[in-house]
């Protein structure tokens, strides 16, 4: 029997989890801190010519054939959507995402899931490539791989479609042909059972979303190839924490006391000229080296850490609350919340709240909208989570420019009592700013505090908007797009 299952949230599984779903299409994913030697890179992020882009994949120490092959796939999607016309009457941003996560890793393979979504002129639509690495014979592989030869993939194809076909499932029987592009995601769940991933529109109405069939094991394993089977193998044998549903860790990351500075309060920031430095989207492969350098100007800021950038380093995460640092939450794959539903915007932020809450112990109580997006609905989310909405003043549009003196001069002269500092700490060039940043604004008097410090003795607001050490802005006064600044 194949099972199918057409819905939006049906790879949305813990990172970690190890529980057998009910669901056979549902992926449980391997916690990417477990992997020697991985990183999160961000190929490109921000607003530019109106259009919303953050691409983001991971990169292997120890695999950089798959790290190549992920950063090239990343820049063709990127390329296509940069080249797209705009359609005249749209209303919104275009918006270009890429998320990924783990499909699995052993000492014999490596399975990496991208996400490609994108929002033209007809909504938002999700393409999935599944990309392995052999580590025995170091070679990069597309999911077509996985099955034996062509017989074997024509068999697969041919299950999948009398399946969909038994079903009653809308779909054109014609793309079901055994082409390596249609078959570019194939993982496999806990069960072992082969899954097969479809594009939206690929296999379906263009807005029935993620449409997925979980091919059995008895039917599957003969099909595959040999790096089909230490891939199956790797899943199986994949540790984790038994028992834990996703819900419930969330839950969990409930229970951590609220996020704060340990040297935080001992700045008079009424009677001192305090700035708050910010950084977003990482952490990245410069920010242990920024890291080292805020330490030696014994200088505090606040890092807007997206969830799953966070779940591949919580060691840098932990360096930072231990070194007096705050971490916060900028969501977890940075989507423009103002284009979400209320359910999606809840789940960007819960699922990095988990994230960072168990890397640090302590759960945020500020998140970051990326592209500083934000509505009253957005903000009411935010104030049920917990967390207060901290945007920006002074801006270094850094995130493209690769002169650090340019970012510095920019820093320094936007800069004035109680300002909040928009950076990007995966951005080498803003980590290379960063000495001449801090030796010129202590020269000037300047103290460098966490966000929350610049309000003394004030609790900042769950809900409401603070975009400088000025008095912030309630949710319920917020017109139906909140004005401002609109980059990362």
């Amino acid at each position: 029997m194949v099972a199918m299952l057409a819905g939006c949230g049906a790879a949305t599984a813990s990172p970690i989890t190890r529980t057998l779903p009910s669901e056979p299409t549902m992926i449980n994913y391997v916690d990417p801190s477990v992997v020697h030697g991985l990183t999160a890179r961000t190929l490109s992020t921000g607003e530019s010519g109106g259009r919303r882009v953050h691409a983001a994949y991971p990169a292997f120490a120890g695999a950089p054939r798959l790290t190549d092959r992920l950063r090239d796939v990343v820049d063709d999607e990127l390329h296509r959507f940069t080249w797209q016309k705009t359609p005249g009457d749209t209303t919104a941003a275009p918006e270009f995402n890429v998320d990924w996560m783990l499909a699995a890793a052993s000492e014999e393979v490596l399975g990496v899931r991208l996400r490609i979504g994108r929002s033209m002129d007809a909504g938002w639509r999700e393409s999935r490539t599944t990309l392995w690495y052999d580590r025995a014979d170091r070679r990069v592989m597309g999911s077509a791989d996985l099955i034996r030869d062509d017989a074997a993939l024509a068999t697969l194809a041919g299950a999948v479609g009398d399946e969909m076909a038994r079903r009653g499932t809308p779909v054109r029987l014609d793309p079901l042909r055994p082409d390596p592009r249609m078959f570019d995601s194939l993982v496999f769940n806990p069960r072992g059972d082969l899954v097969v991933e479809f594009d939206d529109g690929q296999a379906g109405p263009r807005d029935t979303g993620r449409v997925a069939v979980a091919v059995p094991s008895a039917v599957s394993e003969p099909l595959l190839s040999p790096t089909g089977l230490r891939a199956r193998r790797a899943v199986l044998s994949a540790s984790g924490p038994s028992g834990s549903a996703w819900q419930d860790m969330l839950a969990a990351s409930t229970d951590k006391p609220p996020a704060r500075s340990s040297k935080a309060g001992g700045v008079d920031c009424a009677r001192t000229r305090c700035v708050a430095l910010t950084y977003s989207d990482g952490p990245g492969p410069d920010t242990g080296r920024l890291l080292d350098v805020l330490g030696r100007h014994g200088a505090r800021a606040t890092f807007f850490s997206l969830g799953s950038s966070a779940s591949a380093r919580p060691d840098l995460l932990r360096r930072m609350r231990d070194e007096g640092h705050l971490v916060a939450n900028h969501t977890w794959s940075h989507r423009d919340l103002s284009g979400l539903t209320t359910l999606m915007v809840t789940s960007q932020l819960n699922r990095a709240q988990h994230a960072i809450a168990q890397a640090v112990g302590q759960a945020p109580t500020l998140m970051r909208p990326p592209y500083g997006g934000i509505d009253q609905r957005v903000a009411t989310v935010a104030g049920e989570l917990g967390m207060a909405v901290v945007r920006w003043n002074a801006d270094a549009e850094d995130r493209n420019d690769p002169d650090p003196r340019a970012i510095a001069g920019r820093v320094v002269a936007r800069t004035g009592p109680g300002s909040i500092v928009l950076m990007h700490d995966f951005h080498g060039p803003t980590v290379d700013a960063a000495p001449e940043i801090l030796r010129r604004l202590t020269a000037a008097g300047y103290t460098f505090v966490t966000v929350p410090e610049l309000y003394g003795g004030r609790t900042m607001r769950p809900g409401w908007i603070y975009d400088s050490g000025a008095a912030p802005e309630a949710p319920e006064r917020l017109p139906a797009s909140y004005p401002g600044a609109m980059r990362p």
